[in-house]
Protein backbone atom coordinates (compact mmCIF):
# COMPACT_ATOMS: atom_id res chain seq x y z
CA UNK A 1 0.00 0.00 0.00
CA UNK A 2 1.68 3.72 -0.50
CA UNK A 3 1.91 6.21 1.71
CA UNK A 4 -0.29 9.90 1.04
CA UNK A 5 3.27 10.99 0.10
CA UNK A 6 3.76 8.47 -2.41
CA UNK A 7 -0.50 8.81 -3.93
CA UNK A 8 0.63 12.71 -4.14
CA UNK A 9 3.51 12.67 -6.10
CA UNK A 10 2.03 9.87 -8.37
CA UNK A 11 -1.09 11.98 -9.16
CA UNK A 12 1.46 15.24 -9.82
CA UNK A 13 3.45 12.52 -12.61
CA UNK A 14 0.89 11.30 -13.64
CA UNK A 15 -1.06 14.83 -14.73
CA UNK A 16 2.08 16.76 -15.59
CA UNK A 17 3.03 13.42 -18.04
CA UNK A 18 -0.35 13.28 -19.61
CA UNK A 19 0.65 17.07 -20.48
CA UNK A 20 3.71 16.46 -21.65
CA UNK A 21 2.28 13.18 -24.10
CA UNK A 22 -0.85 14.99 -25.16
CA UNK A 23 0.79 18.78 -25.99
CA UNK A 24 4.58 18.93 -25.56
CA UNK A 25 5.14 15.34 -27.10
CA UNK A 26 2.22 15.15 -29.68
CA UNK A 27 3.79 15.04 -32.96
CA UNK A 28 6.73 13.49 -31.72
CA UNK A 29 4.81 9.75 -31.52
CA UNK A 30 2.64 10.24 -34.66
CA UNK A 31 -1.08 9.87 -34.79
CA UNK A 32 -0.77 7.80 -31.55
CA UNK A 33 -2.73 8.87 -29.08
CA UNK A 34 -0.91 7.76 -25.34
CA UNK A 35 -2.68 7.94 -22.07
CA UNK A 36 -0.97 7.56 -18.57
CA UNK A 37 -3.28 4.88 -16.80
CA UNK A 38 -1.44 4.43 -13.62
CA UNK A 39 1.90 5.49 -12.53
CA UNK A 40 4.01 3.40 -9.20
CA UNK A 41 6.23 5.63 -6.76
CA UNK A 42 9.11 3.92 -4.84
CA UNK A 43 8.95 4.42 -1.18
CA UNK A 44 12.11 6.64 -1.83
CA UNK A 45 10.30 8.38 -4.46
CA UNK A 46 13.01 7.89 -7.22
CA UNK A 47 11.79 5.35 -9.58
CA UNK A 48 8.00 5.70 -11.28
CA UNK A 49 6.69 2.86 -13.37
CA UNK A 50 4.50 4.40 -15.57
CA UNK A 51 1.55 2.31 -17.32
CA UNK A 52 0.17 3.27 -20.85
CA UNK A 53 -2.05 2.84 -23.02
CA UNK A 54 -2.06 3.29 -26.47
CA UNK A 55 -4.88 4.67 -29.02
CA UNK A 56 -4.85 4.81 -32.78
CA UNK A 57 -1.54 2.16 -33.33
CA UNK A 58 -1.03 -1.17 -34.12
CA UNK A 59 2.51 -1.70 -33.01
CA UNK A 60 2.21 -1.23 -29.16
CA UNK A 61 5.34 -2.67 -28.59
CA UNK A 62 6.83 -0.25 -31.59
CA UNK A 63 5.34 2.70 -29.92
CA UNK A 64 6.47 1.47 -26.28
CA UNK A 65 9.81 1.07 -27.52
CA UNK A 66 9.86 4.60 -29.09
CA UNK A 67 8.69 6.18 -25.74
CA UNK A 68 11.40 4.29 -23.97
CA UNK A 69 14.16 5.62 -26.11
CA UNK A 70 12.43 8.93 -25.83
CA UNK A 71 13.01 8.76 -21.84
CA UNK A 72 15.83 10.98 -21.13
CA UNK A 73 13.94 13.55 -23.50
CA UNK A 74 10.56 13.37 -21.13
CA UNK A 75 12.22 13.38 -18.14
CA UNK A 76 14.03 16.53 -18.70
CA UNK A 77 10.56 18.21 -19.81
CA UNK A 78 8.80 16.36 -16.21
CA UNK A 79 11.71 17.80 -14.55
CA UNK A 80 11.17 21.50 -16.00
CA UNK A 81 7.34 21.14 -15.23
CA UNK A 82 7.59 19.98 -11.38
CA UNK A 83 11.19 22.17 -10.68
CA UNK A 84 8.88 23.57 -7.65
CA UNK A 85 7.17 20.89 -6.33
CA UNK A 86 9.87 18.23 -5.79
CA UNK A 87 13.26 18.09 -5.08
CA UNK A 88 14.17 14.87 -7.41
CA UNK A 89 13.08 13.94 -10.68
CA UNK A 90 12.21 10.29 -10.37
CA UNK A 91 14.02 7.40 -13.18
CA UNK A 92 10.70 6.64 -15.42
CA UNK A 93 9.93 3.10 -16.16
CA UNK A 94 6.90 2.79 -18.86
CA UNK A 95 4.92 -0.15 -19.39
CA UNK A 96 1.79 -0.82 -21.47
CA UNK A 97 -1.07 -1.26 -19.83
CA UNK A 98 -3.30 -4.18 -21.26
CA UNK A 99 -6.24 -4.20 -18.87
CA UNK A 100 -8.96 -3.39 -20.90
CA UNK A 101 -7.85 -5.87 -23.54
CA UNK A 102 -7.50 -8.30 -20.85
CA UNK A 103 -11.28 -7.55 -19.87
CA UNK A 104 -12.48 -7.34 -23.00
CA UNK A 105 -10.88 -11.24 -23.66
CA UNK A 106 -12.30 -12.39 -20.25
CA UNK A 107 -15.50 -10.33 -21.23
CA UNK A 108 -15.90 -13.12 -24.55
CA UNK A 109 -14.44 -16.08 -22.57
CA UNK A 110 -17.57 -15.73 -20.48
CA UNK A 111 -20.16 -14.57 -22.89
CA UNK A 112 -18.64 -18.36 -24.34
CA UNK A 113 -19.87 -19.83 -21.12
CA UNK A 114 -22.72 -22.63 -22.02
CA UNK A 115 -24.17 -22.48 -18.46
CA UNK A 116 -27.23 -25.07 -18.32
CA UNK A 117 -30.07 -23.01 -16.63
CA UNK A 118 -31.40 -24.75 -12.90
CA UNK A 119 -33.89 -27.47 -12.63
CA UNK A 120 -36.48 -27.12 -10.46
CA UNK A 121 -36.15 -27.49 -6.82
CA UNK A 122 -32.28 -27.74 -7.66
CA UNK A 123 -29.89 -25.62 -5.58
CA UNK A 124 -26.76 -23.83 -6.23
CA UNK A 125 -23.58 -26.05 -5.01
CA UNK A 126 -20.60 -24.11 -3.36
Amino acid sequence: MDSKRQQKFARLIQKDLSEIFQKDMRSTFGSAFITITDVKISPDLAIARIYLSFMLTNDKEGLLHDVRVKTKQIRGILGHKIRHQARIVPELEFYVDDTAEYAAKMDVLISQLDIPPLKEGEEIED
